[in-house]
C-alpha cells in the first residue's frame, strides 16, 4: 500500500479568517524552532482520529508551510488519503492556544502554541490549502 504525502499551508498570514482572526508572521516561531515532532496530524480536528504526522513545518512570507505524511494503518487515514487523491478534501487548518494577541476590529494572533494540524473539508482560512499530493511506495 502506498503512502500519501502532501504539502500546503495550514495558516496564511495577514488575511482575516471566517472567525475574524488574523494570524501575523512570527506567530508560529516557537513551534518552528521546536520542530514538527510534537505536532499531530488529525482528520477534521478530531483528536480521536490521528491520520499521520507532520514531517516539516516552517514560516515563510505566505504563512505556515507544512508537509505531512498519512498513515496506512488507520481507517480515517485511508479515507483522508482517498479524498485527498481525488481532491475532494483540500483544506488545512490548525489547533492552537493564544499566547499573544492584539484586539482591534479583528483579533491579531501574534504568538501561538501549535497544538495540531488537520486536513479539513472547510478550513477557517479559505486560502489554507493543500497544494501538492504525492504517493510513495
Amino acid at each position: 500500500m502506498s503512502t500519501v504525502r502532501f504539502a500546503g499551508y495550514a495558516a496564511v498570514f495577514d488575511r482575516v479568517d471566517r472567525g475574524g482572526d488574523v494570524v501575523r508572521p512570527g506567530a508560529f516561531a516557537r513551534a518552528v524552532a521546536a520542530g514538527p515532532a510534537g505536532v499531530p496530524l488529525l482528520w477534521q480536528h478530531d483528536p480521536a482520529k490521528p491520520i499521520g504526522r507532520i514531517e516539516y513545518l516552517s514560516e515563510d512570507a505566505r504563512g505556515l508551510r507544512v508537509i505531512g505524511r498519512l498513515s496506512t494503518r488507520s481507517a480515517a487515514a485511508r479515507e483522508a488519503a482517498a479524498l485527498l487523491r481525488d481532491r475532494a478534501v483540500e483544506g488545512l487548518s490548525f489547533g492552537y492556544r493564544v499566547r499573544g494577541s492584539v484586539e482591534r476590529t479583528t483579533r491579531e494572533l501574534k504568538d501561538l502554541d501549535l497544538i495540531e494540524v488537520s486536513l479539513v473539508t472547510f478550513p477557517m482560512q479559505p486560502k489554507a490549502r493543500v497544494h501538492a499530493v504525492a504517493e510513495q511506495d
